[in-house]
């Protein structure tokens, strides 16, 4: 009852302080529901045969197929595709990984033998018997994700992530914990990316949806919006199922610019500058 009432007071400070946000994002309720039933209903009038994504040219695939014994690795097979695309520019260079939820440890050394010997891979887990899967490239920590003191303690003996996957607890509160906490700390350039992000109004895939609206956010001044805090630092937000992947900037642009080039134009953009 005491923690009933006490996410009641949250909400109703958060209503409080945030009265003109609660007012729009109220406004997109529609909309949402719009969505759902257009995906629910969808239908594809163009479908190409053989268009499935090849996994043979997946090092990480390759991998996971070939490894018949020792420590377990349990994936969706449609991870290994998003690992790739997002993790290929690392590989052979000196990165720094973190994996939460280390369960069985195969995939700690998947990861290594993916990214190379200049890599060093971190894992978290909440089980003390995990420090046994520790060695010369791989560290081990022993907490719970959801304790943001936990990740205090982490920054202070971790300096330098480059890659976070969270595979670890699965709940909505255990995930967005863990994001506000190591999100801001990923080197630029760093890759947040979730796992398991699982069901239909997902409470973690409406808190990541939430992001995107300061990624939207535009403030223009002649051909140039002022860039908030987070699109400085925020390259990209990606969907895919059960997964949501966070792309930070290398370099952090100061400004978002419209630019025009040509000299002919319609007539209602002749007089625009």
């Amino acid at each position: 009852m005491k923690k009933y009432l006490k996410g009641l007071y949250r909400l109703w400070k958060a209503l409080i302080t945030h009265k003109y946000v609660f007012a729009k994002a109220l406004n997109t309720v529609p909309y949402i529901c719009s969505a759902y039933g257009f995906s629910r209903a969808y239908k594809d009038t163009i479908r190409e045969a053989g268009s499935a994504v090849s996994l043979e040219a997946n090092p990480l695939w390759n991998y996971f197929q070939n490894h018949k014994e020792g420590h377990g690795i349990w994936r969706w097979e449609h991870y290994f595709d998003i690992y790739h695309r997002h993790f290929a520019r690392f590989v052979g260079k000196k990165v720094n990984l973190l994996e939460i939820g280390v369960y069985s440890g195969g995939s700690l050394g998947m990861w290594r033998s993916y990214f190379g010997k200049e890599s060093h891979i971190y894992g978290v887990d909440i089980a003390d018997a995990c420090k046994a899967y520790e060695n010369d490239h791989v560290s081990i920590f022993i907490g719970d994700q959801a304790d943001r003191a936990f990740w205090s303690t982490f920054r202070k003996s971790v300096k330098g992530i480059d890659i976070l996957i969270d595979d670890g607890g699965h709940t909505p509160e255990q995930q967005q914990v863990t994001l506000e906490e190591m999100l801001p700390h990923l080197n630029p350039g760093g890759v947040y990316l979730c796992e398991d992000v699982q069901g239909d109004f997902n409470r973690f895939s409406a808190f990541a949806t939430g992001l995107v609206n300061d990624l939207n956010i535009i403030d223009m001044i002649d051909a140039e919006s002022k860039i908030t805090r987070f699109q400085s630092s925020i390259h990209s937000i990606h969907f895919y199922p059960y997964m949501v992947v966070i792309e930070k900037h290398s370099v952090s642009p100061d400004k978002l610019s419209s630019l025009k080039h040509g000299t002919e134009w319609q007539p209602f953009l002749r007089d625009v500058k």
